[in-house]
This record gives structure tokens, sequence and C-alpha cells, in this order.
């Protein structure tokens, strides 16, 4: 009999006294922006391997926001600073090179019965098609080898 081989739900936390990286391994499709934008905080080869003293908070919230998964995200760890960010924060959808569109912000995701998806207000919907997890990119672009030109403005696919 074949074990399904699921991935434990497990988070853990980093903090820096100024804010706390919650890190989803489970969400993670191993993009790597994380470590190749900040290798002295993201350090795969290390246990742990976050260590919030290799950069500026700053400089660690702006790779954070980058997470096209939020398998890694944060919060402030004084209230009235995540209260803040919060109301700053409009949605916004980036286009990754070659693989999902990442939706950041507050938006509501509907399935086709029109039954609300939850989203940590981020999702990494698919543009490649070979999801097993649809709507949401798990990753198999990388796999399938999927390359998309959009710099067409048209949006057909080369």
């Amino acid at each position: 009999m074949k074990k399904n081989l699921v991935m434990e739900k497990i988070t853990k936390k980093y903090t820096n006294g100024e804010i706390t990286i919650v890190w989803k391994p489970h969400l993670c499709i191993h993009a790597a922006i994380c470590f190749t934008e900040l290798p002295k905080v993201f350090i795969p080869y290390q246990r742990p391997w976050i260590e919030m003293s290799g950069a500026t908070t700053e400089e660690i919230m702006d790779t954070v926001s980058k997470c096209p998964t939020q398998a890694i995200s944060y919060y402030w760890n004084n209230k009235s600073q995540q209260d803040q960010k919060i109301e700053e924060e409009k949605t916004k959808v980036i286009i990754i090179k070659n693989g999902p569109f990442l939706v950041k912000g507050s938006f509501k995701i509907l399935d086709v019965d029109g039954n609300e998806i939850v989203s940590e207000n981020t999702a990494s919907l698919c543009r490649c098609g070979h999801t097993k997890n649809r709507p949401f990119c798990d990753g198999s672009h990388i796999h399938h080898n999927f390359k998309i030109d959009d710099s067409n403005s048209e949006g057909s696919v080369k």
C-alpha cells in the first residue's frame, strides 16, 4: 500500500524584537527569493535557517513581502505599527517571471459555487495549468519548464 506523503503543517516564528517572521514550510514553492535576495538572513543550510540579526528590519520586511506564497510572512510586534501597515496596504497583482500571479492585499477569491476560499491576504495563482491545487500555484511550473513572454501586452503565450 502506498503512503500518502503530505508535508506536515508546521509553523515557526523568528523575531528581532521589532517584527516576527512566520515560516510555514508547507506553503513554500521554493521560488528562492528569500535567500537569493537576503542571504545573511535566510540561510537554508543552517539551523535555524532564519538569522534575524543579518539585516535591518526594513530589509527583512522588503524581502519577506516578495514571497509569492506567504510561506514567510511577518507582523509587527507593536500592535499599532501592525494596524498602520494593514490600513496602508492596497490590493495588487504581481506577475512572477515564468511563474504564478501573486495577489496581495485585501481581496476575496470565490470558487465556482460562490464559496469564499481562504487566503491570508496573499495568494499565488497558477498560470501554467499544471497545479494540483487549483487555482493556487504549487510549484508545478518549475517541473514543466513553464516559460511565457510577459513583455507582450496582449497577453498571448509564445
